[in-house]
């Protein structure tokens, strides 16, 4: 089953998160603002991979002295999605 999911995530400089997921896998990931070049490549390392498994590698991650991090929000929106 495919799953898509607009997300907006809080306290980090992307503005939004698209994700398609299709039976448990990240088929993409666009980030809108951040930091461009960092965001592609990690929408490129995880298309592919299980949601389960860039949950377990990005949740907690930390940007400087913030509390969270665009990765950290990616796997709140992949949290989100498996919820649907």
């Amino acid at each position: 089953m495919k799953k898509t999911l607009h997300f907006v995530p809080s306290s980090v400089c992307a503005s939004a998160i698209d994700v398609t997921v299709e039976d448990g896998v990240i088929r993409e990931i666009c980030f809108t603002g951040g930091c461009s070049g960092n965001l592609q490549g990690i929408s490129l390392l995880a298309r592919g991979m299980k949601v389960e498994e860039v949950i377990d590698r990005l949740e907690g991650v930390r940007c400087g002295s913030k509390r969270t991090s665009c990765p950290d929000q990616l796997t709140r929106a992949l949290r989100e999605i498996q919820e649907q």
